[in-house]
């Protein structure tokens, strides 16, 4: 059969193989078998170089035996070594007379070698791996298999490629849904331990440890405690590890900063408690800046965790710490037998949620202010920093008052930030939280809700409205509009759908927010304060600053106000472009 023609059929051969699975493991096998069709070599290697791993990995196959073999080789070693460093292919046929060769990798995989052809993988510009063929079955390697080899080393490089790919979407997938189902079972539970133990186990699922932990700070704050470990042996005295700023734990728990270990011999902080530990990744458990806990991972593999395992590790950790304030909360309303004091607790822990400071963004004038009605209430406002000129406003109401409204807001609260930190559209994130809140809520229990986005380097704000009092757009010409777009309160029905719509704000433009304690104030006649008053007041009050605006609105409700009036929560939230 002339050449020419063979080589068609096997690239044919190699495009349908090459083509038929994303998964990585069986590309592997598929890039084997081609390798060992094209060279007819007895054994056929395919490595896999990562500029970020210490080691080389490596699978090896028979001709004669489809099993796969697998190890890991020290980079710069070997004839393999030499191909990587150099990224060009090479051609041994008498490997005893070659320096290179390491005599004991034929005892590792039961092979005696006598001829090797290598050909470096190139992945978007940079090298990925190396193919081999071993032992050409009828005489030597030619310029002709190197041809072949090095013709299918591309097609080969970018199906590796796509199965990376895939395999990492599929990972993000699974860790979005790991998200999702711990923020859906910490939302419905006040129980710490069996919280922490759960998120622990699902970490396993996805991440992957040997030893593990959490760990929460003693009242004193100078040392922590066990809430969930496994792996630990007791002879390895892990509580020499939880003294407040020893060992990484302790560290983490100082600093209030994330650490990963890539090899733990190499660090001085180190506390050895787990024998086999190799890599480690500790994260905090913070809400704002301070520290609740610490969670732990250990792993017998040198560089096991990266940028990817720390993301998910600090999103379960904030869902984690809520929990343990919530409970925390609980377990300190459950202790005191007067309700103000309880009360008082929970007022405290919902203004930890309300932001400290207003936003500085250039070319815009920007302030919120929620002013207590006496008792725990259920309104919220944050501002959320996403990516530069990229901030989240967020306003919401919970149905209800006291100590249950305090806990669905900080439910809301939570599910709300991580489904932004996924990066979701708005209208996905009002999806999710409304999906989560429907599951969790009992019957009668909602929240209106409403979340824009202002990009302020284009001044286009983007929102979904979720069944709260519609923000009023006082326009620079002085004509109003509402924002209204979005769709039910959240926690009525998982099948509600949600939209979202943007608009160009122009110099003179301004936004008003609110909750319905503005409006709903009634006076002795019990005619409220309504809204043809309220936009009155902020044409009126157009030209101050945003922090006065919302003062003036506020001293004309209280002014309005009758003397038997029981006042709610007032919330409100003025942006205004310069």
């Amino acid at each position: 059969m002339p050449a020419q023609t063979k080589m068609e059929k096997l690239f044919f051969y190699a495009a349908q193989m090459l083509n038929s699975t994303l998964e990585y493991e069986e590309l592997m096998k598929q890039i084997l078998c081609l390798t060992l069709e094209a060279t007819d070599a007895e054994a056929a290697m395919v490595y896999r170089i990562d500029p970020h791993v210490a080691n080389i990995r490596a699978r090896f196959r028979r001709r004669e035996d489809e099993t796969l073999q697998y190890f890991k080789l020290p980079k710069g070693k070997g004839i393999v070594g030499w191909t990587a460093e150099q990224q060009r292919p090479v051609i041994v046929n008498d490997v005893t007379t070659d320096e290179r060769f390491l005599k004991d990798f034929e005892d590792i995989v039961g092979l005696r070698f006598r001829s090797v052809l290598m050909v470096p993988l190139f992945g978007r510009g940079q090298l990925i791996g190396v193919i081999e063929a071993v032992n050409k079955r009828s005489g030597h390697f030619t310029d002709n298999d190197l041809d072949l080899l090095t013709t299918l080393s591309s097609p080969c490089a970018v199906a590796i490629d796509n199965a990376n790919l895939f395999r990492e979407t599929r990972r993000v997938a699974r860790e979005r849904q790991l998200l999702f189902e711990v923020g859906k079972k910490l939302a419905s539970s006040l129980d710490v331990d069996s919280s922490l133990k759960m998120i622990l186990h699902s970490v396993r699922d996805v991440i992957g440890f040997n030893a593990g932990g959490i760990y929460l700070l003693e009242e004193d704050s100078e040392s922590l405690y066990t809430v969930y470990a496994e792996g630990y042996c007791e002879e390895e005295g892990l509580d020499v590890a939880l003294k407040f700023g020893r060992g990484l734990v302790g560290w983490v728990a100082k600093t209030g900063e994330p650490i990963i270990v890539p090899d733990v011999t190499e660090n001085k902080i180190y506390v050895n408690c787990h024998h086999e530990t190799r890599s480690e990744i500790v994260v905090p458990l913070k809400i704002e800046n301070r520290v609740l806990g610490v969670m732990n991972l250990e792993s017998n593999r040198r560089a096991a965790y990266d940028e990817g395992s720390l993301n998910l590790l600090t999103a379960l950790a904030g869902q984690a710490a809520i929990s343990v304030e919530r409970a925390v909360l609980h377990e300190k309303m459950l202790s005191n037998q007067q309700i103000q004091a309880q009360l008082s607790v929970a007022r405290q822990i919902q203004l930890t949620f309300l932001p400290k400071h207003d936003p500085q963004l250039a070319g815009y004038d920007i302030s919120g202010i929620n002013i207590p009605s006496g008792e725990v209430g259920g309104d919220y406002f944050d501002f959320i920093r996403i990516i530069d000129q990229h901030t989240g406003i967020a306003i919401a109401d919970v149905s209800g008052k006291g100590i249950p409204a305090s806990l669905i807001m900080a439910a809301f609260r939570a599910s709300l930030i991580a489904e932004i930190r996924n990066n979701y559209t708005i209208s996905t994130i009002c999806g999710k939280v409304n999906r989560l809140l429907t599951e969790s809520l009992e019957e009668g229990n909602f929240v209106t809700a409403f979340y824009g986005v202002l990009d302020s380097k284009n001044h286009v704000f983007t929102f979904a409205n979720c069944g709260h009092n519609y923000p009023v757009w006082l326009r620079a010409d002085d004509t109003v509009g509402y924002l209204t777009e979005g769709g039910l309160p959240l926690g009525f029905s998982d099948a509600a759908a949600y939209e979202e719509r943007p608009v160009s704000l122009l110099p003179g433009d301004l936004l008003f927010f609110y909750t319905d304690g503005v409006t709903e104030t009634a006076d002795d006649q019990e005619a409220e304060f309504g809204l043809e008053r309220l936009l009155a007041a902020l044409r009126h009050s157009r030209h101050l600053p945003a922090r006065e605006i919302h003062r003036r609105i506020y001293d004309e409700v209280r002014e309005f106000a009758g003397e038997r009036h029981v006042f709610d929560d007032l919330t409100m939230i003025v942006l205004k472009r310069e």
